[in-house]
């Protein structure tokens, strides 16, 4: 991974406590490499945060001449099921034959007693993440055109994978997934509360009482696919690994094109972008085509119905209203690492008006 570091790159000097980042020991995670895996240990360890992760933390950690890429989850605040490392773990190396491009996976640690929290550790792929205006004005249109086709081509590859062929076929339950999602971030939101949210009980309420049949179930679902959670190249586009497969399970493929089209269209196509850490380099206002040719090119690659994506949407705004309130609320509690986090909770707002808007539509 190549984007910028929140702690300045470490050098291999002093103890490892001296060099290590807040949320990671690496004196406690060299013994352990030592024990398991001591072809990962060729020397020294360093490590820096890398910048960008709203909820589990990534760490690029140098180990003598190796770069490897820790992820755990977030300090303090933690929500039941929400950064779960074993499933991150299990669907990048079921995904690893497949066409979906996905880091290595090395190793995964459940014990919370080596770093404070069971962890992952992956190969580090060359890419940029692209976030921000800065880094996607740069880009020529036709760059800007390919890279937004090639996101979508990703996503459809991922949902014409078969499960069961990956050993993903008990990933999760497909029946009844919409309505679990609804009752799953409603009660994510009960656990994030720490102010009045005018509308978002509405949002939560109408979605409840409008989940739709779920024809397309049983895909392997993302969760939160977006520019961002991607690694690309430009020279030439190419989608170099699809990162951040925290909430991924086996649901409705459309479940991720509506929380896509929530970036991309809501936040990525409205005066939210300017400076907004999770949409200032995406969509319209920033040259990359609209959401409807996202979506005609996700239909032209994959056998899923796109149908009516409205309600999809709404579930979207929805969900991420409840990730930027969650993510708000770990910022007043001082739980946060890196910058950016100050506007999140501005998001919430507007999220939930549009929400409702696309859940009334028919």
């Amino acid at each position: 991974m190549t984007e910028p570091a929140v702690d300045p790159a470490q050098t291999p000097t002093g103890s490892a406590a001296d060099r290590s980042p807040k949320g990671l020991d690496l004196d406690r995670l060299a013994a352990y490499l030592a024990e398991r895996r001591p072809e990962l240990t060729a020397g020294p360890l360093s490590a820096r945060l890398i910048a960008g992760g709203k909820s589990n933390l990534t760490y690029l950690v140098h180990a003598g001449g190796r770069e490897l890429v820790l992820r755990r989850p977030p300090l303090g605040h933690v929500l039941a099921t929400a950064h779960d490392m074993a499933r991150e773990h299990r669907v990048i190396s079921a995904l690893a034959p497949t066409e979906v491009p996905v880091p290595e996976a090395l190793l995964l640690c459940a014990d919370d007693a080596v770093i404070g929290a069971p962890f992952y550790l992956m190969q580090k792929v060359d890419g940029q993440v692209y976030r921000t205006r800065a880094q996607t004005d740069p880009l020529t249109d036709g760059q800007r055109h390919d890279l937004a086709m090639a996101m979508m081509d990703t996503l459809a590859a991922l949902h014409m994978v078969e499960p069961s062929a990956v050993g993903l076929a008990d990933f999760g339950r497909p029946e009844g997934y919409l309505g679990r999602q609804v009752r799953r971030w409603a009660g994510q939101l009960d656990r994030s509360r720490s102010r009045e949210l005018p509308g978002i009980d509405e949002l939560r309420d109408a979605l409840a009482d409008t989940v739709p049949e779920g024809a397309n179930a049983g895909r392997i679902v993302h969760g939160d696919y977006r520019l961002d959670n991607l690694l690309a190249a430009v020279d030439p586009v190419t989608v170099r690994a699809v990162l951040d497969w925290e909430m991924a399970t086996l649901g409705d493929p459309l479940a991720d094109l509506g929380l896509l089209l929530t970036y991309w269209s809501v936040l990525g196509d409205s005066e939210l972008a300017e400076g907004n850490p999770v949409a200032d380099g995406i969509g319209p206002r920033a040259g990359f085509p609209s959401g409807d040719e996202l979506i005609d090119r996700y239909a032209g690659r994959s056998d899923v119905d796109v149908g009516p994506l409205h309600w999809h949407v709404a579930l979207g705004c929805f969900k991420l209203a409840v990730i930027c309130e969650g993510i708000h609320y770990r910022h007043t509690l001082g739980q946060t690492l890196g910058g950016g986090f100050d506007r999140i909770g501005d998001m919430v707002a507007p999220l939930v008006e549009h929400g409702l808007r696309a859940v009334r539509e028919k």
